[in-house]
């Protein structure tokens, strides 16, 4: 069975077809949640969130943009929300950092190199964590996620001048930042 019919049973209230449709977007709803906020913690919350809002309101999606676009609408939604809500920046990476684990188990790299590779990093996860969050998810939409920036436009619910504005904005932001750092 294909998205489209899935959507149409799960409208009538088929509760396998909507469990069909939740649990194959599971893994994208989340990831794109965590490139957002980059908490593990705050990416499951705005999943369950982004969830529990696409039950409420699946009858109002109307099929002219795939699914996904109209999920990654709402999750920049509750991310935003969340993010008004605290007034902080709620990003930060519990990725592995351990440098001697990388390096133990794989004989080819070249242990200056990881370093390097984690201090750079590390400098663009800070200056990321900088970008307003309205910057910051045109700016993973479109150089992170790969999105074009008519489908980012259609997501964020922005014209494609704001889009070119906002991507233009933070990215010129981040090389400011990554400047900065490197004079230090």
């Amino acid at each position: 069975m294909n998205e489209k019919e899935l959507i149409e049973k799960a409208k009538k209230g088929d509760k396998s077809a909507l469990a069909k449709l939740v649990k194959a977007q599971e893994k994208t709803v989340y990831n794109f949640a965590f490139k957002i906020c980059r908490n593990p913690e705050q990416a499951e919350n705005i999943m369950q969130e982004t969830f529990l809002s696409m039950i409420k309101s699946l009858h109002q999606f109307d099929g002219n943009s795939k699914l996904t676009t109209w999920l990654y609408r709402i999750i920049s939604n509750h991310c935003l929300m969340a993010y008004r809500k605290k007034k902080t920046q709620f990003l930060s990476f519990d990725e592995d950092n351990d440098i001697e684990n990388k390096i133990s188990n794989d004989w080819n790299v070249i242990p200056s190199n990881v370093i390097e590779n984690n201090e750079l990093k590390d400098i663009l996860d800070k200056a990321i964590n900088k970008l307003a969050p309205d910057y910051r998810i045109v700016f993973i939409l479109r150089d992170v996620n790969g999105f074009s920036t008519e489908e980012t436009g259609k997501i964020t619910s922005l014209s494609i001048p704001a889009v070119k504005s906002r991507l233009h904005r933070a990215r010129a932001f981040l090389r400011n930042e990554i400047n900065e750092a490197f004079k230090k």
